[in-house]
């Protein structure tokens, strides 16, 4: 934490592998990793339910205020309880980055998007400034909420990574992308509460969160859109197909309950064979049936 250049190596070689994997995968076949993965995301949910449960537990015992909180730092247990917390927070965004590599390197390359690269390496990236300066105080607020939800962000993962068996159950995929949309509108919300009781605590970071925040809105809104709401048919078509279906069902049953009275199902009307051939029909009279 004394200097910032082995998290800049770490981050650089990272978008360095997002350059180089594809093209190193491109006439190979993809690698299965499903054992690899199983570990990895279970070991993931470990560290994040870890991580939670230092930070909330050390945050009561050092009786933690969830309006303003500003750091302290002697060294209290409790304090350097949350401190450490924090560093394995950092440290968890780091290992993150397999995420990327094991996408790449099962060729899954549509998951490696604009808001996956921005998310893992701005995160990594940014929160060695936190850790450097900020190990404490108004911090833990945010890092505890996220910690939670990748709890079931990776049991997901975890859970999908076992097979098709355990996918069948896994129909929760989209709420997740909600709880972590609800997470962002939290931490506005909180971070504009300390700016009002003007906390303690470096104002430049406030605002920075803020609109840091407003960008993952943005994208996970996008991503939610383009995923679960576009692929979705419009009221208006599902209530035009729906008059369809009825006016066909309408159609069978209708032609069933004439063919039960005697009539032909085939045709509207029945025409009588003309026994005067000869004589002309009167002009604009129609036939009987």
């Amino acid at each position: 934490m004394d200097n910032p250049l082995p998290t800049l190596a770490i981050s650089t070689s990272y978008l360095l592998f997002l350059w180089l994997g594809p093209k190193y995968m491109k006439n190979r076949e993809p690698f299965q990793l499903r054992k690899t993965l199983i570990v990895y995301n279970f070991s993931m949910v470990f560290l994040n339910f870890f991580i939670f449960k230092e930070l909330f537990m050390a945050a009561r015992a050092a009786q933690y205020s969830y309006i303003c909180q500003p750091v302290n730092y002697s060294d209290d247990p409790n304090e350097v309880r949350v401190a450490g917390a924090l560093w394995w927070y950092f440290v968890s965004k780091g290992i993150e980055y397999l995420d990327t590599v094991f996408f790449i390197l099962r060729k899954k390359f549509n998951q490696v998007t604009f808001l996956h690269v921005y998310h893992h390496c701005t995160m990594f990236t940014l929160w060695w400034i936190g850790i450097k300066w900020v190990a404490g105080g108004q911090s833990f607020f945010g890092a505890h909420m996220n910690a939670l939800i990748h709890v079931l962000m990776y049991l997901y993962y975890g859970l999908a990574s076992c097979g098709p068996k355990i996918q069948k159950y896994l129909w929760w995929k989209k709420y997740l992308t909600i709880i972590q949309m609800v997470q962002f509108h939290v931490t506005i919300g909180h971070t504009a509460l300390s700016l009002y009781v003007n906390c303690d605590f470096p104002h430049w970071m406030h605002y920075s969160l803020i609109c840091y925040a407003i960008t993952f809105i943005v994208l996970f809104g996008n991503f939610y859109y383009q995923t679960y709401r576009r692929q979705q048919p419009s009221r208006r078509d599902m209530s035009s197909s729906s008059k369809v279906g009825k006016a066909v069902s309408n159609g069978n049953l209708n032609g069933l309950s004439r063919a039960a009275n005697g009539a032909p199902l085939m045709g509207n009307k029945e025409e009588k064979p003309q026994e005067n051939s000869g004589r002309r029909k009167r002009k604009g009279r129609a036939k009987r049936d």
